[in-house]
């Protein structure tokens, strides 16, 4: 039997969130296990103008690579929820599925320092040491919510948690 790997991925929505954030997450169970998931937080878009983000922190755990990961689900799960990628990587979109760690080793490094990113993974591993500040993420992450706007809501993912 293959061995499962865990996987921290982070998914944002800025098109319907409210409704595409949940049914990302029920769609990743029907491929894998979510151990757990954060509370959503909302953030101004970052890089365009557009309607604000949610987004949230989900542990999930698979047998499949990073690689395997994202073909067969993320990209799945992306288009099934009306996901078109475009040249602006910035537009708005109905989901958006990062994969931020696996089996406790740091993934897409230049996500790492985005508050939208951080905030949430902090409440799933805050005494995980951040892979580019050396500090614990619940360190990084408070500094980053002082710095920018961000808020909780956690009244998004109540379902699915």
């Amino acid at each position: 039997m293959k061995k499962s790997h865990r996987f921290y991925l982070n998914i944002g929505s800025n098109i319907e969130p409210e409704t595409n954030l949940p049914k990302a997450i029920n769609i990743l169970r029907e491929y894998g296990t979510v151990q757990t998931v954060s509370n959503a937080w909302e953030s101004i878009s970052v890089g365009a103008s557009g309607p604000n983000f949610l987004n949230a922190s989900v542990l999930f755990s698979t047998p499949l690579n990073p690689k395997e990961l994202k073909q067969k689900i993320i990209r799945s799960i992306e288009e099934s929820l009306g996901r078109v990628r475009s040249k602006d990587r910035n537009a708005p979109r109905p989901i958006d599925i990062d994969i931020i760690m696996v089996d406790d080793k740091p993934f897409n490094l230049e996500r790492w320092n985005n508050p939208f990113v951080v905030v949430p993974m902090s409440e799933l591993e805050p005494q995980f040491t951040h892979p580019i500040e050396n500090q614990m993420l619940y360190l990084v992450s408070e500094r980053m919510r002082s710095q920018i706007w961000i808020r909780k809501r956690p009244e998004i993912l109540k379902s699915v948690i």
